[in-house]
């Protein structure tokens, strides 16, 4: 069974996008994964297609209305269909790793992408919406989100990274950020690679990987290590 993905959106013409290329493009075309998108003004009211409305008890903006969205909702997702159902919010919790590899390991989502100021509550809860952030900052859509989310799960899907175990060593894997990388040529403007990578030890190797881990994530993510207890 293939992951299968559905996205509603304002802005269907919006995906692929970057889905289309590379890796996540060419599992696309295999049938490694789907993509379906729904457009939710279809379902809009009045010769307008009306989708949003002023908010309740005042305020600036539109706020997407709980009636067309849940009937967009429902449509794309039927009862009987386990996927979960993901609304992509700057106030939603934050997406990790751990959450990217349970995606991928499941049969799909069906993704909402809000607009406006936002989405009337009581859809969020009638549908169980699950809120997803992928960081502190404040998009114009909700699209670029789950671009970014589903470029995330889809890398992971079987058969669609080369080298199935470089997934494991990258950073957010094992709670660390990833160590530096080199290659070719042995010295570049005066910066030679460090002697450890060439000296063939893979035991020395892996300790030098692990000390640069800790001590990068130690610099710039200080968090990831209170979490671990380190």
């Amino acid at each position: 069974m293939s992951f299968r993905a559905t996205v509603l959106t304002l802005y269907p013409e919006m995906f692929p996008g970057a889905l289309g290329i590379s890796l996540a493009g060419r599992a696309l075309e295999r049938g490694d994964w789907s993509l379906e998108t729904v457009q939710i003004r279809d379902f809009g009211l009045g010769r307008h297609r009306a989708v949003d409305d002023t908010p309740a008890g005042g305020g600036a903006g539109m706020v997407l209305r709980a009636d067309v969205l849940a009937a967009a909702i429902d449509y794309a997702s039927a009862a009987g269909d386990e996927r979960p159902r993901l609304l992509m919010s700057p106030r939603g919790k934050p997406l990790t790793q751990a959450r990217v590899r349970e995606l991928a390991d499941g049969p799909g989502a069906v993704i909402v992408c809000g607009r406006f100021e936002g989405v009337d509550q009581r859809v969020i809860d009638a549908r169980g919406l699950e809120e997803v952030s992928i960081g502190d900052y404040i998009l114009s859509g909700g699209e670029p989100a789950a671009l970014v989310l589903l470029d995330a799960v889809v890398r992971l899907l079987p058969g669609v990274m080369g080298n199935e175990a470089s997934g494991g060593e990258e950073s957010f894997e094992n709670g660390l950020l990833e160590h530096p990388h080199y290659t070719r040529p042995p010295e570049w403007e005066g910066r030679p690679i460090p002697d450890v990578l060439m000296s063939g030890n893979h035991g020395k190797i892996a300790a030098w990987r692990r000390q640069q881990s800790e001590k990068l994530t130690r610099e710039r993510r200080p968090d990831l290590l209170e979490d671990r207890g380190i």
